[in-house]
């Protein structure tokens, strides 16, 4: 393992979230809306959204078609706006507008799954908690991580134990960050990585 660590910290040393965000919902709605698509493309849309709709008040009492127009570009738009609006509602309504550390309330508001909760809690509180992404999960099964058929609960719960725990928020985002311009689902920067030797990807040719 301390090869991994060593080589994600020359590459990554500093490595953070790529979604933007000024407050703490915005961070949440932000992961929420990145589901099946890029946090570049989010990233896009929430420029607007955010700047158009300021605060929570104003975000709960949005048009639901007008915010269908802005976030359009991101993909199952329709579903992911009435998350948007239901969520500023909840937070206005249960906790004061406060994005809380609390697993169990957030994977209760709409769209939020264990995933979101993991990155927020991970950079709202620095919980030491790591998100299994497509990057994530694909970066696991090619260091031998993980097994081909293993989940993505399977996975964290792998990672959990192979890692130290005050490195894990650190390493999600890391391994995000390797995945998304290392070692990418197709075409792979294989030549010159230190990991190849125990990367299956690069045993496969």
């Amino acid at each position: 393992m301390i090869e991994i660590i060593n080589y994600l910290d020359e590459l990554f040393p500093n490595p953070k979230c790529e979604l933007n965000y000024t407050k703490d919902y915005e961070l949440l709605i932000a992961v929420m809306l990145s589901a099946q698509t890029t946090d570049k493309r989010v990233n896009m849309v929430t420029d607007i959204l955010f700047k158009k709709y300021d605060t929570l008040e104003k975000l709960s009492n949005a048009s639901l078609n007008d915010i269908i127009d802005i976030i359009r570009p991101i993909g199952t738009f329709n579903k992911k706006a009435e998350n948007v609006i239901k969520i500023s509602k909840a937070l206005l309504n249960d906790k004061n507008g406060i994005v809380p550390n609390d697993r169990e309330y957030l994977e209760h508001l709409s769209g939020v799954g264990r995933k979101t909760v993991n990155v927020v809690l991970s950079n709202l509180y620095n919980e030491p908690l790591i998100a299994v992404d497509t990057h994530v999960s694909r970066v696991s099964k090619r260091l031998k991580l993980a097994n081909k058929n293993d989940d993505v609960l399977k996975i964290e719960k792998k990672l959990n134990k192979k890692f130290p725990k005050e490195r894990l928020s650190r390493l999600h985002h890391q391994m995000v960050l390797f995945g998304r311009y290392y070692c990418k689902a197709k075409n792979p920067l294989c030549d010159g990585c230190k990991l190849k030797d125990i990367c299956i990807e690069k045993k496969k040719g």
